[in-house]
C-alpha cells in the first residue's frame, strides 16, 4: 500500500501575474507554446483561479477544484489533466490524471489538445 500524498493543493488567486510572469521566466523555445496554451485554457476556462507552485502553473475552476496543471521542461510543456482518464478520448499519457507532452506551437494548436482544455471544465479535479 503506498502512502497518502502529502502535497497540499495550491492557494487560488483570481491574479494571473505570478503565471504570466513565470512564462516569461521558462527557456525561450517553451514560451510561445505556454502562451498559447495559457490563452486557450482562459478562454476555455473564464471563470478560472490560477497559481503557481512547485514552479507549475495551476487552473482551476470554484466548484472542480484545480482541472489543468503546466509543468515547463527543457524542451517540452506537460499539459496535465487532473481527471483526464474521464475525458474521450484520453490523453495518451499517464493514468488517472492523464497528461500530453506538447513540443511545439503546432501540437499546442492541435483540435485535440483544445479538446481536453474544454473537457477538464466538465469533471472534477484535485481539491
Amino acid at each position: 500500500m503506498q502512502p497518502k500524498s502529502t502535497r497540499k493543493p495550491p492557494e487560488p488567486s483570481d491574479d494571473h501575474a505570478p503565471i504570466a510572469a513565470w512564462i516569461k521566466s521558462t527557456m525561450p523555445d517553451l514560451q510561445p507554446i505556454l502562451a498559447h496554451l495559457d490563452g486557450q485554457i482562459r478562454k476555455a476556462l473564464p471563470e478560472a483561479s490560477y497559481a503557481l507552485k512547485w514552479k507549475k502553473a495551476y487552473y482551476g475552476l470554484p466548484d472542480k477544484g484545480w482541472v489543468i496543471e503546466l509543468v515547463a521542461y527543457d524542451v517540452s510543456v506537460n499539459v496535465v489533466f487532473f481527471a483526464g482518464a474521464k475525458f474521450d478520448p484520453p490523453p495518451p499519457l499517464g493514468e488517472g490524471s492523464r497528461y500530453v507532452k506538447v513540443r511545439s506551437l503546432e501540437e499546442a494548436k492541435a483540435t485535440t489538445v483544445a479538446s481536453w482544455i474544454g473537457q477538464a471544465g466538465e469533471h472534477p479535479g484535485w481539491k
